[in-house]
Order: C-alpha cells, then sequence, then structure tokens
C-alpha cells in the first residue's frame, strides 16, 4: 500500500434523502475500506461532499417554490446527520456551494483555459422567452424521434433509453412555462475529450486489477470515439464563469462536482489547522486516490476526472475506481419517484444502524446487481448476527462471569484441537485483510462471520457447562480459547459492527487495540471481564410486516394512480391473420453484448440467426447486464425495417414480456438459430 491514501466517496445530490442504493453503491464499501485500513495503521483520509448544483437542484426548488440554496441546505443537513447515525466515518463532509469550492473550480477552469486546453463553440439552443433564460436539456420535454414518446426529457427519453440533445425533440416545450422555446446563439466552453484518448487507451488499458465492469464500461466508452464535452452552460445555479462577459453560464456540474474532492480536502486540511496539508493528498507522487462509486457514475471518475486532472498537471490521478453495481429492492428496481425505496433517514427511527451495515455488507453488488428484501435483513439479522455472532459472545462472557469469577482464566493444558482452533484465528486473520485489499468486502464479511461460528462451534462441542462439573481446569482453558476469539472478532468485525464492537471490547477490557494486535492470545489470564448486554436481539416478524406496508403505502402515496397502471393493458385493435403473418418471428441466438456509450439503457447485440449475424440494438440494459444475455435464444422480429439508434444501425427487435412493476423478461426459445416462430 502507498504511504498515505486519500478515499472519495460520491457527492451525493442534496435534491433528496439517501436511499440503501446510495449506501451499497458507495458509501458503505468506502467506509469498510477505511475503517480496515485505519485498523492497520496507515494514513489514510476520508472525504465527501453534497454536491449542490446542476438541473435536478433548480428543479426540486420550483416543484416545491423555494429557493435552491433552500434545497440544499435542508437535504445536506438530513443526509449528514444520517451519514453520522449509520456510522460512515468521513474525515470531512463538505458542500459544492461553500466559497472555498467556488474558488478551487474557478482557479481550476482558469487554469486549463491558461493552457488553452478548451475548445469555445457558439450553438444555437432553444430559450424560453417568458422565463427569460436557456433551457437546460431537462428543461425542455417533447416527443422522441426514435419511439415517439411524448414526454421525453431533452437528454434522454425515459421510455426508449435514447440519449438525446434538445434539438432532436419534436414538437418541444418548455417546462417551465410551457410555451415553445426558440433557437437563439450561445457560446460555451468544451473540454476536447478527444484529445486525451490516447492517453485514457494506454491508461485504462495498463489497469489489469480494476473491476472488470469498471474495465468493460471504460473500453466501451473509448471504442466509440471520445467527442468534445461542455465545461459550462446557460444557467442560474452553479458555479459562475471567471470570465469577463460570462454572466449567466455556470460551470456544468459534471465538471464541477469532482473538484469537490479538491475543495472538500483543503476544507479539512483547514479545519486542522494546517491549511496546506491538502497537497500532500493531492499533489505528493506518493499518495493514491481511491474513488468509491455507482456504476453509473464510472465515465465521470474513469474518463473525464482523469482527463481534467491530467490536463491540469497538479494533481495526483486515481490510482484505483472500485465501483459497484445497482442494489434493486425486494426484487425491483429501486425507484424514488415511484416511492420504492427504503430511506436511510427512516431505517434508523427503527433499527440499530449495525444491523443494515451487515446484512447490507453481505449482498454488496460488487460485480453484478444484487437484492435488499426485509425479509432477507431479518434471516441474516436472527441466524447469523443473533443466532451465531450473538449467541457465542453471550455464552461466553457470561460463563466467565458466573463461573470464573469474570477473570479471563489460564490456559493450563494447550492440547493439540486448543492449538488448531487458535491457529485458525491467524488464518482468517490474513484472509480477511487479503480480502479488503482486493475490495472484496462481502468475502472479508462472510470470513470475519467464520470466525464467529469457529468460535460458536467449539464452545457448543465442548460443552463447557459439563466440564465446570468434573474438570474446572479444561473448563477454564475453553473458555481461555473462546474469549481469545471474542477479542479477535471485537477487531476484525470493528469495520462492519462497530457501535456493537464498542461495547464488546468494553466488557473485554480492551482500551488500546489494531489490527496487528489480533493475536493467538490477547487477553492476559487474570483480566478482568463483564458480561455486558445481548449484543444482537433478534429482529421480530411485526417489524419486517410493517416496513413492507410502509413500502407499500410510500408507492401508493408516490403514484395514486398505482392500482389502476397495474392492470393489464387493454388488448390492442383486432388485426387478421393475414397481416398477423407480415412479422418474420425468428429464434435468434444472442452471441455477443455490450454496453452502448452515453445511454443507461441500451445494449448492443450481436445475434445469431442461423444463415446470418445481426446487430440489433435493445432497450434493455437497466434489466440486464450484457453478461446475463450471453448465450440466450431469444425471439426476434426479423422483418423490421433497420434504423439508426445511437448511431449505430440496429437489424430487428428483440420481444420482450413487460410486467407490472416495469421491469421487463425475455421472450425465450427453444429453437435452433434461425428458426421461424408461428
Amino acid at each position: 500500500m502507498a504511504k498515505r491514501t486519500l478515499v472519495t466517496a460520491a457527492l451525493p445530490y442534496a435534491n433528496g434523502p439517501l436511499h440503501l442504493g446510495h449506501l451499497a453503491g458507495a458509501y458503505l464499501p468506502a467506509d469498510l475500506f477505511v475503517r480496515f485500513q485505519r485498523l492497520k495503521g496507515n494514513d489514510i483520509v476520508f472525504i465527501c461532499g453534497s454536491d449542490e448544483h446542476g438541473v435536478p437542484i433548480t428543479l426540486a426548488a420550483e416543484k416545491e417554490g423555494v429557493t435552491p440554496q433552500d434545497i440544499v441546505d435542508r437535504f445536506h443537513q438530513i443526509n449528514k446527520d444520517a451519514f453520522e447515525q449509520f456510522g460512515i466515518s468521513f474525515d470531512y463532509f463538505g458542500r459544492t456551494s461553500s466559497e472555498t469550492h467556488k474558488k478551487t473550480s474557478q482557479d481550476f477552469f482558469k487554469t486549463l483555459l491558461e493552457k488553452d486546453v478548451f475548445v469555445q463553440k457558439s450553438e444555437q439552443q432553444l430559450y424560453d422567452a417568458k422565463a427569460d433564460m436557456f433551457l437546460p436539456d431537462r428543461y425542455v420535454k417533447g416527443t422522441c424521434p426514435v419511439c415517439g414518446f411524448d414526454e421525453a426529457y431533452g437528454d434522454q427519453c425515459e421510455k426508449c433509453g435514447t440519449s438525446l440533445s434538445p434539438s432532436e425533440l419534436k414538437n418541444p416545450k418548455s417546462v417551465l412555462t410551457g410555451d415553445i422555446p426558440e433557437l437563439r446563439e450561445t457560446s460555451h466552453w468544451f473540454l476536447p475529450l478527444g484529445d486525451f484518448q490516447p492517453w485514457l487507451d494506454e491508461w485504462i488499458g495498463g489497469k489489469s486489477d480494476w473491476k472488470q465492469n469498471v474495465i468493460g464500461q471504460c473500453k466501451s466508452w473509448l471504442k466509440s470515439g471520445l467527442s468534445d464535452r461542455a465545461v459550462t452552460r446557460d444557467l442560474r445555479w452553479g458555479v459562475p464563469v471567471p470570465v469577463e462577459g460570462s454572466e449567466g453560464k455556470v460551470l456544468y456540474v459534471w465538471f464541477d462536482a469532482p473538484i469537490g474532492y479538491i475543495s472538500t480536502t483543503k476544507e479539512w486540511a483547514q479545519e486542522r489547522g494546517n491549511p496546506d496539508e491538502w497537497k500532500t493528498y493531492w499533489q505528493d507522487s506518493d499518495s493514491r486516490l481511491l474513488h468509491f462509486i455507482g456504476k453509473d457514475n464510472i465515465v465521470f471518475h474513469c474518463i473525464m476526472f482523469p482527463s481534467m486532472l491530467k490536463a491540469h498537471g497538479d494533481f495526483v490521478i486515481p490510482d484505483n475506481v472500485p465501483a459497484n453495481e445497482f442494489l434493486n429492492l425486494e426484487g425491483k428496481k429501486l425507484s424514488t419517484s415511484r416511492g420504492w425505496a427504503v430511506w436511510l433517514h427512516e431505517y434508523l427511527e427503527n433499527f440499530e444502524p449495525d444491523y443494515l451495515r451487515y446484512v447490507l455488507g453481505t449482498t454488496l453488488p460488487e460485480t453484478k446487481d444484487s437484492d435488499f428484501s426485509w425479509k432477507d435483513f431479518q434471516t441474516r439479522s436472527n441466524s447469523e448476527l443473533a443466532d451465531i455472532l450473538g449467541n457465542f459472545l453471550f455464552r461466553t462472557l457470561s460463563f466467565t462471569d458466573r463461573y470464573f469469577d469474570g477473570q479471563v482464566p489460564e490456559l493450563s493444558n494447550p492440547d493439540s484441537q486448543i492449538n488448531e482452533v487458535l491457529k485458525q484465528i491467524m488464518s482468517l486473520k490474513d484472509n480477511i485483510e487479503n480480502a479488503y485489499e482486493k475490495f472484496q468486502f462481502r468475502e472479508a464479511i462472510q470470513l470475519s462471520m467464520n470466525l464467529a461460528r469457529l468460535g460458536n462451534k467449539y464452545f457448543t462441542e465442548m460443552e463447557p457447562w459439563h466440564l465446570r462439573k468434573n474438570d474446572l481446569q479444561k473448563c477454564g482453558d475453553v473458555l481461555h480459547v473462546c474469549l481469545q476469539i471474542s477479542a479477535a472478532i471485537s477487531i476484525i468485525f470493528d469495520p462492519i459492527t462497530p457501535k456493537k464492537m464498542e461495547q464488546l471490547r468494553a466488557s473485554l477490557g480492551i482500551t488500546e487495540f489494531s489490527f496487528d494486535t489480533i493475536q493467538k492470545q490477547m487477553l492476559k489470564p487474570g483480566t478482568k471481564i463483564t458480561q455486558g448486554e445481548i449484543l444482537f436481539k433478534k429482529i421480530e416478524d411485526q417489524q419486517v410486516e410493517q416496513q413492507l406496508e410502509k413500502l407499500e403505502k410510500t408507492t401508493k402515496a408516490a403514484s395514486p394512480t398505482l392500482e389502476e397502471e397495474q392492470n393489464w393493458p387493454e388488448i390492442k385493435a383486432e388485426t387478421d391473420y393475414p397481416s398477423f403473418m407480415t412479422n418474420d418471428l425468428r429464434t435468434g441466438k444472442i452471441i455477443e453484448a455490450e454496453k452502448v456509450a452515453k445511454s443507461k439503457k441500451l445494449l448492443k447485440l450481436s445475434v445469431d440467426l442461423g444463415f446470418e449475424t445481426r446487430t440489433i440494438v435493445s432497450g434493455i440494459a437497466e434489466f440486464f447486464t450484457p453478461e446475463e444475455v450471453l448465450g440466450k435464444k431469444v425471439v426476434i422480429v426479423a422483418n423490421l425495417a433497420p434504423r439508426k439508434i445511437m448511431n449505430i444501425e440496429s437489424q430487428g427487435m428483440i420481444l420482450m414480456a413487460q410486467n407490472n412493476d416495469q421491469t421487463l423478461k425475455l421472450v425465450e426459445s427453444h429453437g435452433e438459430p434461425g428458426s421461424p416462430i408461428s
């Protein structure tokens, strides 16, 4: 590991509260890693803050009839408090509306401007005369030119997933006034990403230790070729462009938000009374920079921000970006607009944080999307935290308190079984360390629980309740070993369940500790032990039922017409047999699949029809990863006229079934590739 490490977690938008998907994507993995490195005694700083600029903030403000500052002030505090209660151990949590961030972002922009990095272009953009402003992409709605959906936004069609520009919409209207906008000329600065592609190809190509999902998405973007990207926009909320005559223009949020990592580190250093300390982590080549993010932020942290840092020249480049995939909820995609989410601040009103830290940690979407369910939360809390970990610790400490005067017994006769059990403590310790260093947190948590399983199994097999009656010395040996395992657990579980482990160490009399203090025998004979309380109580059925009912209520509240929406759509107008038979349905086998750059919803598929291979662009990326559809035999419309989607000619359509919850399922076939379906 490098001499020092700076860890950042994606800046959460301050336009709403945090939900479990946010935690699983960036914040819990980052915190597990940071807490472990602190246990190792390594120099590590953990930085984050609220992302307080951009169109989502202004949209939320206009919806509520308040100012953008009102919105960000409210949610910055809500999220900051929730992070603290959940145990996310930031060294500093800042905000991008601060004066330090404003100056840092403007200085960064001016440096690139002085180096002649930017390209300045004039272009026609939609303007709302009544609102007296140029319209950002999300302020324009119209008809999608690809699928005909009449509520498409100016940046993307929510129905087919096609990335758009406002000028491509048919019948565009202003979201603000409903008026038809007019085209006016405006000028902006662009970062020519194509200039950095040779460097990016080499840099990313050399990252053999990065996650494959990260590498795959980066290579998909690079394969499509990088184009100029605007770094300024016409908007009233944001960091003003520091160029004379640029009134009404701000830095694009994608440009200023990652600079927030730098400005927040500056504020951390100022708070510590050493204003220049931030330079040690950002400008010293012996420091490494790690970004913990969700997969929707990969391109910004692996292509755009590194290009900015490279162009500037005074900062370290990210060493790794261990991005996670998405977390689903009860088998469905999380949707804040439909109320299908579990909000962190509401969870904390009902349960202790360490239960969720453990359960969510065991289901992190490290390499593919994963699912959180309340039943699984209950099962893991009860069968693992309570029945294995909690049961072992309570039995060990209460038995010691009752029969050995609350003191660690001597180890009088360490036989081969005892030596083997103590040896396994060290073996698990090494494996856990290896998992953390590789960002394999699910494995680290499983191995940590294996230590509790080891102790629970040993305690049960040795039956100290019988030994105390006929072999007190042997009973003391057993309790000595179980107490040493308990001491190791109090440290090994510290990144996962920090509040509970603090309680456990208090019971064991452990005041100073680190990962390296974990040994076969940490507690000296005679050390005073207090029984303490049961650390993990069971989650009752009623508690889970309440959460499921609450989820249903919030969903209905967010979508009052949900019941009507859940009815199956009416049968379409009647057709005749000859008309139906004009559709040529064939079995196709998907032999290649990749994400389409600049689109969240599209996959580019190569489909084997037996007699030929076709390229088909399908809007299923939010429901399937490329790996999940490879090898699938599907039904395609083979005689559909080709059309260009995202500059890719799509030669057909894959048939899908859409469930009531809007999820998609493949219509699969057991026929040979090319076989007709009739």
